[in-house]
């Protein structure tokens, strides 16, 4: 079975959803699937000012259907709502054919932090975007939830895992900081809140794993705070395990994949309870702490079992992960529809870009 994703988030970008379209295309193989990616590597793309690591694709409906045509995909599934977003959408939707979306960002939280537009808007926009999808993926009940009171129909879970082989207790970075030391790691921008947590009086280090664009404000403003910049592979999973308790001060996350990187390396969580931590750790007492009081939840995490939180994320695997998405994105087939299309697509897709496979 051949998936084709079309995604606006990609490589350079380091977040939840690049990770998770990642992980995913490993993880189907096994199971007799392939992914192909559209992403902006395959069309002229700008970044944006303020981000210069997200580049906005300036894409067409028909540069999709050449590429589409070319893949012959069984499946098709929208990852996201950017211009690649909306020119695959609107290519399936002249042909009738069926695709699966999903639900990683909550831009009504994200605009509304950086423009006057009221969320209402944006969530009508976001319900006109997934309607005709055949099936909508979220990420946690919580959400799941969230979305059927907020009008979206034909709603699926489509849960995350965490890579237990790579973050592991054992693996350990030499950090000589003062004792506990409280992490966060993720983008340093306004919607993660990170300010929060660095206003906290807390004892021991505060560290920070992450860039973004308010990382020289932050490190000008909280001086006694150690921020160390991007890390990946295996130097940040020695980070997560030489900490004493990982905190997400993120209100607006869907789900927050750095919780189970966290709790794989046998680091408990401090968070608000909001529906992201909720959903993750808010059965399982024992592996995190959730208090509108950020202070108290990271003082209560440090008395928690670093056993217990690794034996929670043990049972939260990838494979299960593309299980669930192989269960929904079955539901739909569309190779007999573009076989035709095939035949009267040009040869040479835009650009003289190659499709891209897992």
């Amino acid at each position: 079975m051949r998936i084709l994703v079309a995604t606006d988030a990609w490589q350079p970008q380091v977040n939840g959803v690049v990770r998770t379209l990642m992980m995913l295309a490993k993880a189907v193989e096994p199971l007799g699937a392939k992914v192909a990616f559209l992403t902006p590597d395959h069309f002229r793309s700008m970044p944006l000012p303020t981000y210069p690591d997200i580049r906005l694709a300036l894409v067409s409906p028909r540069m999709a259907s050449e590429f589409i045509a070319r893949v012959a995909p069984d499946a098709i599934h929208i990852a996201t709502e950017g211009p690649i977003g909306h020119a695959v959408r609107h290519y399936c939707h002249k042909r009738g054919l069926p695709f699966t979306t999903s639900f990683h960002t909550r831009f009504p939280d994200y605009i509304s932090a950086r423009l006057p537009i009221p969320e209402s808007w944006v969530w009508a926009w976001l319900r006109r975007f997934h309607r005709p999808s055949a099936n909508i993926m979220a990420a946690t009940p919580g959400l799941l939830s969230e979305l059927s009171a907020r009008g979206f129909a034909n709603i699926s879970l489509w849960p995350r895992g965490v890579d237990t082989n790579l973050f592991v207790p054992q693996r350990r970075a030499p950090l000589d900081l003062p004792r506990p030391i409280f992490l966060t790691v993720g983008r340093l921008a306004v919607e993660k809140n990170i300010e929060a947590f660095l206003s906290l009086d807390l004892p021991g280090t505060k560290l920070v794993a992450g860039d973004g664009p308010l990382r020289a404000e932050l490190a000008a403003r909280f001086p006694q705070a150690v921020f160390v910049g991007m890390k990946h592979g295996e130097e940040l999973a020695s980070i997560y395990a030489a900490s004493d308790v990982f905190v997400f001060p993120s209100r607006t996350d869907t789900f927050g994949l750095v919780l189970l990187e966290a709790l794989a390396s046998g680091v408990p969580v401090a968070a608000y309870p909001v529906s992201g931590p909720r959903d993750v750790v808010g059965d399982a007492p024992h592996v995190g702490a959730l208090d509108w009081d950020l202070r108290s939840a990271c003082l209560q995490a440090l008395t928690l079992s670093p056993e217990a939180c690794r034996a929670f994320a043990l049972g939260m695997t990838w494979e299960a992960s593309a299980r669930a998405f192989l269960d929904n994105a079955v539901k739909t087939n569309t190779r007999k529809i573009i076989a035709k299309e095939r035949t009267r697509a040009p040869q040479r897709l835009p650009n003289g870009a190659r499709w891209r496979q897992s």
